[in-house]
């Protein structure tokens, strides 16, 4: 594929924000996304609201409205996806970067697709829109990848009745501790510290 202004390295919001720009600039962009587009809130929890209001989450200038005061993931997943449609912007999915070489005006992304195909996406210039939620925090302990072991929380349903862990002590661990015992689960939170964050939204 020849003939790009810029590659951008992620498909999240930063990451379409991003691609919105470069297209109103009239620059021609490809944006690579090692999963689905906005993948760090599709990884969020599935009844998860988030804290801050409508407007504060909008890119471009299309509107994100919600039924409730905060919206919830299912919205920004809507939203999102919307814009990327309306802006028309070349969104490669499931295509991890594995490196990039060259220099300014003569950058190569190289990555790789789900079935193991090499791409290359030559460029003048290069955006890394990575962002941070998108990478679970390891603890580096044995049995850390075992199946019973997950990274992301999704929903309570499965551990009803069950003996569950949560190890963490920031909003994200107590707000799966809290939808976990809600569902019938046997929870115990595990964290470093003496009390959960200061941090800890209401």
């Amino acid at each position: 594929m020849s003939g790009l202004d810029a590659v951008v390295v992620g498909a999240g919001p930063t990451g379409l924000a991003c691609g919105i720009e470069l297209k109103l600039c009239g620059m021609k962009a490809a944006l690579i996304e090692k999963g689905c587009v906005v993948n760090s809130l599709f990884n969020y929890p599935t009844n998860m609201v988030f804290f801050t209001t409508p407007e504060l989450m909008e890119i471009g200038d299309i509107p994100m409205t919600s039924f409730g005061e905060k919206p919830t993931r299912t919205e920004a997943l809507k939203y999102y996806r919307r814009v990327a449609g309306a802006y028309e912007l070349d969104i490669r999915q499931y295509e991890l970067v594995e490196s990039i070489s060259g220099s300014d005006g003569a950058f190569v992304t190289h990555a790789r697709d789900r079935f193991g195909n090499a791409r290359e996406y030559p460029s003048g210039k290069v955006v890394l829109a990575t962002g941070y939620y998108d990478r679970p925090n390891r603890l580096g302990v044995p049995g850390e990848d075992l199946e019973k072991v997950l990274h992301y929380f999704r929903e309570p349903h499965p551990y009803y009745g069950q003996d569950v862990a949560v190890v963490g002590g920031k909003n994200s661990a107590a707000l799966a501790a809290l939808e976990l015992l809600w569902a019938g689960a046997r929870v115990t939170l595990i964290h470093r510290g003496g009390g959960l964050s200061e941090h800890v939204k209401y």
